[in-house]
């Protein structure tokens, strides 16, 4: 099993940090692989909640592979969406979601978020019930170049929210990065409002765990880790999560380096 190269807290969060990504998405596939095993010891069914991105791909590959999950026992719900794109959009998170988890696994159920559903308020309620009668045993994250977690952006983010799921705005930084990573080819393709589960609920997840691989994540991951618990860093949030674990490699850690325990 590979081992963290170094590993500390903040906070509450745990912090893990990986001498590459490969190396990070291996390691946090065992852990989460484990985790779902003895959930599954002990309970009929588990819950997830999947988020999609780059940064998720190598730890889904990792953890698909390892096999010996009862996927048939696991329900599975994700994070956001975007408004208004069908869900054969090359950039659909419901897409990449079933051609990288769902048509491999065959989960019990999978509950989408319907992005070009023409009656958006209704969805968030739809949603919102699906949440309220499935509490979430795993949510699996990653952080946007901005600090946000899911679509939660600076300016829309509540870390008193009382809803469970919303429609937002998506700023412009959150929109570039979705074309820098090549999801959309220019910033006009990309839609401006997204569906989002809010900070609040992500919060109330039994496990969350983080990955932020990567350079283009070292400052946010700074700020995150050295800055003030702020929704003008959404993520930060995380850090008076004890459930929470943050998964790094040593590109994003690297503005990290005069960190001490």
């Amino acid at each position: 099993m590979v081992e963290p190269t170094k590993s500390f807290h903040v906070d509450h969060l745990l912090v893990q940090i990986y001498t590459s990504e490969v190396e990070m998405s291996a390691d946090v596939a065992k852990i989460t692989h484990q985790y779902l095993q003895n959930l599954l010891e002990k309970q009929d069914q588990v819950a997830i909640l999947l988020a999609t991105g780059n940064s998720q791909i190598q730890f889904l590959n990792a953890l698909i592979a390892l096999g010996g999950i009862d996927w048939s026992r696991i329900i599975l719900f994700h994070l956001d969406e975007y408004l208004g794109i069908t869900s054969d959009h090359p950039a659909s998170f419901r897409r990449y979601l079933r051609e990288r988890v769902e048509q491999k696994v065959c989960p019990q159920r999978f509950y989408y978020i319907e992005g070009d559903t023409l009656q958006p308020l209704a969805e968030c309620d739809r949603y919102t019930q699906l949440l309220e009668n499935q509490p979430i045993d795993l949510c699996c994250l990653g952080i946007g170049e901005n600090g946000h977690l899911a679509f939660n952006d600076p300016a829309v983010a509540d870390f008193q929210d009382t809803s469970k799921v919303k429609l937002v705005k998506l700023d412009h930084i959150n929109r570039q990065q979705q074309v820098n990573t090549g999801y959309f080819p220019n910033l006009a393709a990309v839609p401006q409002y997204a569906f989002t589960l809010t900070i609040p609920m992500i919060c109330t997840t039994e496990k969350i765990i983080c990955l932020a691989p990567a350079t283009r994540k070292a400052e946010v991951v700074k700020t995150m880790l050295m800055g003030d618990i702020t929704t003008n860093c959404p993520a930060s949030i995380l850090r008076q999560q004890p459930q929470a674990s943050l998964f790094l490699d040593i590109n994003s850690a690297s503005l990290l380096a005069d960190h001490e325990d």
